[in-house]
């Protein structure tokens, strides 16, 4: 029974912290003045309590279910069932709280829309001026992307002339220099075939020039030596 009854004591220590951790939660929200999604947080933290509650006390009864003896056993589960009515009792009170909470933020929003009917008037006008300034910036900002955009676009047709005049000067050197390197293959052919035929003209010449001496030389001879 001593590692029971130790059991036991977590259990109801952990179902009281939870019972007043629901209840400071739930005096919150009947307090509650605003606004609404803070609200939306403290039910949360209520539902989170709720649940570590309930499987406490569901760890309570299986205690009470495991003991031998069975006035301890209905002891235990007495206990049980008042803390199961103490839960109910603070779900109660947690809707009533909610409850308590939308009626005082509904009423918070009543007066201020009240009060704030005075200078409902002053307020539209300077909402049209705000709204009449905010267009008229507006419509310069739009003037001036409008002017900068055909900046632009003046700029692009001016860049998309240069290349193209560029790509047709580019174009035209390219012609040139395929007209120049024919007229130099031209040339060279040329300059081979001059120098072939400046080759067999020399061979000519040299040839002519060896049959003219042949020719001098045999008459010379037939000249001084007849009989030979």
């Amino acid at each position: 029974m001593a590692s029971s009854d130790v059991h036991v004591r977590i259990c109801e220590q952990e179902i009281l912290k939870y019972d007043i951790e629901i209840k400071a939660l739930i005096q919150d929200i009947t307090e509650y003045k605003g606004p609404k999604n803070k609200l939306t947080e403290l039910n949360a933290d209520v539902k989170k309590s709720f649940h570590k509650l309930r499987l406490r006390i569901q760890d309570f009864e299986q205690i009470a279910m495991e003991q031998d003896k069975e006035s301890e056993k209905q002891a235990l589960m007495s206990q049980v069932e008042g803390h199961r009515k103490q839960m109910l009792s603070n779900q109660t009170g947690w809707r009533k709280a909610n409850l308590a909470s939308k009626l005082s933020l509904d009423n918070v929003e009543k007066q201020a829309l009240l009060y704030g009917a005075g200078g409902g008037v002053r307020q539209r006008k300077t909402t049209k001026e705000g709204l009449a300034q905010t267009t008229s910036d507006i419509t310069e900002n739009l003037m001036s992307i409008s002017r900068m955009m055909a900046q632009r676009v003046e700029q692009s047709e001016e860049t998309m002339t240069s290349l193209a005049t560029s790509s047709r000067t580019i174009q035209e050197t390219n012609e040139e220099f395929k007209a120049m390197t024919g007229t130099i293959q031209h040339g060279r052919k040329l300059i081979t075939k001059y120098n072939r035929r400046e080759l067999t003209d020399k061979l000519l010449i040299f040839l002519a020039l060896a049959l003219f001496l042949a020719t001098v030389l045999y008459i010379l001879k037939k000249r001084l030596f007849p009989f030979l």
